[in-house]
């Protein structure tokens, strides 16, 4: 088959004949449609985010794709299912505290990089070996619609955090990094979910007032000035009642300052979900006041990626028509040229903008 393999940190992606995938118990072969491109592999290639990488590899976090084949454990599939690959890869042998890859990306700790040796090749491929589990139905769909399928990979991930944050319906939620690509999407997401009021602070008046045009008055856009007490005031102000749950995806570059005035926003025994970057590039690590925690029964949620069955109830909420695919401009490249899509995917970072890969 061809795919586009990382041979070593730092160089291009090779377009190479690779074997095809062996089928083995417990997993599923999956013909790749489509697959995004996160606007930071660059940065992942180029080994500056210092992902844990087994080179080579085909890289490209989960896809939208058919099934080909199937193994003996499965029940439902059915070959030429249509079907969202979930990069986030568990060990089996551990079901309280799993190790975790993510498949075609990165690893966390020793031994998400065993598991990685196995289940290290991703998705841009014409074929990817995924575990059965991973591999979730999408109903009937066409192949052009598989391109905007793919943006469940960015809206999983804030999805995620809502659910171990417990979000209710008719709650006030604040998105730390609501302007940028994942922040969006958290937006977008907490509304599906009901949630009465999105307040999203930032510093782009051009992005706040998209936001509000896609989605109404449910959101409230807050100007940032970088002065923290200021910016926590202004939050707080431009909710409509308490702030019952902050969510933070802010990246790396962030100050830990402009991240704490959105966590203090939040009401007595509130939650935060910390999703972000902060401290991940070097630097400060984020610093909360201890009284303030625990005399005010702050929940705090630490969360990477989502629970296995995130992505079917997700997909729900898609063919509910709560959440809307449509939001994403997409802009599709064939595996021949992954590597402009790579630099495409850098240069076009931001709200409802998606990098594909068709192989």
């Amino acid at each position: 088959m061809k795919a586009a393999v990382l041979n070593s940190l730092g160089a291009p992606l090779a377009i190479e004949n690779a074997p095809e995938p062996a089928l083995g118990t417990g997993e599923v072969i999956v013909d790749v449609v489509a697959t995004r491109v996160l606007s930071y592999m660059n940065e992942v290639f180029s080994g500056e985010r210092n992902y844990a990488l087994d080179l080579p590899i085909i890289p490209g976090p989960g896809g939208i794709g058919r099934v080909r084949a199937i193994g003996p454990d499965a029940t439902k599939l059915a070959i030429g299912d249509w079907v969202f690959c979930d990069p986030t890869v568990r060990s089996r042998d551990d079901i309280v505290a799993p190790d975790i890859a993510l498949q075609g990306l990165t690893a966390a700790g020793p031994g998400g990089m065993l598991l990685q040796k196995h289940f290290r090749h991703g998705s841009f491929a014409e074929q990817m070996r995924v575990p059965t589990e991973n591999v979730k139905r999408l109903g009937a769909i066409t192949s052009d619609e598989a391109t905007q399928w793919c943006a469940l990979g960015t809206l999983l991930v804030p999805y995620g955090g809502f659910l171990a944050a417990k979000l209710q319906p008719g709650e006030t939620v604040l998105v730390s990094g609501a302007t940028g690509n994942f922040g969006s999407a958290a937006v977008s997401v907490a509304l599906a979910m009901g949630a009465a009021c999105v307040v999203a602070p930032g510093r782009n008046d051009r992005i706040l007032a998209d936001l509000v045009r896609r989605f109404g008055d449910r959101v409230k856009p807050v100007k940032l000035t970088g002065n923290e007490s200021d910016d926590c005031e202004s939050m707080k102000r431009a909710a409509p009642g308490p702030i019952d749950c902050v969510f933070d995806i802010m990246p790396p570059s962030v100050s830990t300052t402009v991240v704490r005035a959105a966590i203090m926003t939040v009401r007595a025994y509130g939650r935060v979900v910390l999703m972000g970057g902060v401290g991940m590039a070097g630097g400060a690590g984020l610093e909360l006041p201890y009284p303030w925690i625990m005399r005010n029964c702050i929940s705090i949620h630490g969360v990477w990626m989502y629970p296995p069955d995130a992505a079917s109830r997700l997909i729900a909420l898609v063919r509910a028509g709560l959440l809307r695919l449509d939001e994403y401009k997409t802009t599709a490249f064939d595996l021949d040229h992954a590597n402009e899509a790579v630099d495409h995917a850098a240069a076009n970072t931001g709200p409802f903008k998606l990098t594909v890969i068709r192989p």
